[in-house]
């Protein structure tokens, strides 16, 4: 059984939902190693956060931005953390409501994601520096 975690630096990104599978996987070479397993990723993040969905088309990317953008909306009166300006709340909401971590299968040496599907961080500031994750790799 082998275990491994390391933490990666994610380049930064502007405001947005990205797909991060290929640069998982190239900082990732032990994942050749693992016939049957499962790939934990861990965003250290309370403005950002973690997802799977459509890798194909752009326009699906750009619609959760819009989508969510116009469910959790700046400057709303009822925030009262707005101290660190008025993207760091709805930053919050968002990444509470889609979560910090993604699990996926592993078989024969590979993500066994769908055909269509892929990693996003999914960026809710204006303005970042990167982010860390923590991919933790356990199988055979």
């Amino acid at each position: 059984m082998m275990w491994m975690q390391k933490e990666i630096q994610l380049k930064a990104r502007q405001r947005g939902f990205h797909l991060i599978t290929d640069e998982i996987v190239r900082q990732l070479p032990e994942l050749n190693e693992c016939a049957v397993g499962l790939l934990h990723v861990f965003i250290k993040h309370t403005s950002a956060s973690l997802t799977l969905n459509e890798n194909a088309d752009p326009t699906v990317r750009q619609d959760f931005e819009a989508f969510f953008n116009r469910a959790v909306p700046e400057n709303a009166p009822y925030y009262a953390h707005t101290l660190e300006g008025p993207d760091d709340m709805p930053a919050h909401l968002k990444s509470s409501l889609l979560g910090a971590s993604v699990t996926i299968p592993v078989t024969k040496g590979k993500l066994n994601l769908g055909v269509w599907q892929g990693i996003y961080l999914c960026e809710h500031r204006n303005h970042t520096s990167g982010r860390e994750i923590v991919i933790t790799l356990h199988g055979n």
